[in-house]
């Protein structure tokens, strides 16, 4: 493949020697049009990738508080193809790399070449199916790869040398490394090993690694960027649509600004 936004992305930030921002948000919660100056907030704060969450009905590897926003977005009529709609709004006025976040059915009940073919024509840069094993992703993989569209690998501190080899070798875009197990959420700290599971997947692929799951804190941001390409922040920014009231865009930017470090009227 071409080099494209997700890779243009990391190099960016690898030159300005730091680890890529990559904020995660629900598409519809609490609104489309919410959600589409959620990512325009967060693109202003220096967003490197957005991951826009399709709301399911059975999130299973996330927490409370997304399980929140999926119920908000899909009781606001949220559907993947409203999801791709959307996407393609942002991808006409935002130029920030855009991953598709999304439980495997779906894709799988639209069509993965139907919904291939309304991803890139989205402007979709990547697709991350949490629930869908590597093992199973071949016709996936197959029918993004033909558009130049990426699919993100999920590996996790339970992977192992000999999944973390061969899984690597499937990478494009990035490796999103799961800093635990269990689901998302903001936690008080740091897994132990974080450092040796990233070391290890890093040293078995080129492709850039992102750590996601539990970071909330500008102390944890820190730490994660210092030993991965990449950080996810998710549930805290969730947290604060949730919180935001009549303004999330709001809520959202100044999360950004908290986890990132940024003092507001800087």
């Amino acid at each position: 493949m071409s080099q494209g936004r997700i890779e243009e992305a990391f190099a960016a930030a690898t030159r300005a020697d730091r680890a890529a921002f990559i904020p995660y948000v629900t598409a519809g919660d609490p609104s489309a049009d919410a959600t589409f100056e959620i990512c325009r907030a967060l693109a202003g704060e220096g967003a490197d990738v957005i991951e826009l969450g399709v709301p399911f009905s059975d999130p299973l590897a996330d927490g409370p508080v997304i399980q929140r926003a999926c119920e908000r977005a899909l009781a606001s009529g949220m559907t993947l193809a409203r999801a791709l709609d959307l996407a393609a709004r942002i991808r006409a006025e935002i130029p920030t790399a855009l991953v598709l976040f999304t439980y495997v059915n779906p894709p799988l009940r639209m069509g993965l070449d139907r919904f291939a073919a309304r991803a890139a024509a989205a402007g979709v840069d990547g697709v991350l199916a949490t629930d869908l094993p590597m093992e199973e992703s071949a016709e996936l993989r197959e029918a993004l790869s033909s558009r130049e569209i990426r699919t993100i690998t999920l590996l996790a501190p339970t992977s192992g040398k000999d999944r973390i080899a061969r899984h690597s070798k499937e990478a494009s875009g990035f490796i999103y490394c799961i800093s635990r197990t269990g689901v998302t959420g903001e936690r008080g700290d740091l897994p132990p090993g974080l450092a040796g599971d990233v070391a290890a997947i890093r040293g078995a692929t080129s492709t850039p690694v992102a750590v996601g799951f539990g970071i909330s804190t500008h102390d944890q941001f820190r730490k994660v960027a210092a030993i991965a390409d990449g950080v996810v922040v998710g549930s805290a920014i969730v947290r604060a649509v949730e919180e935001g009231g009549s303004d999330p865009a709001g809520a959202a930017r100044r999360a950004a600004r908290r986890i990132l470090g940024i003092k507001e009227g800087a």
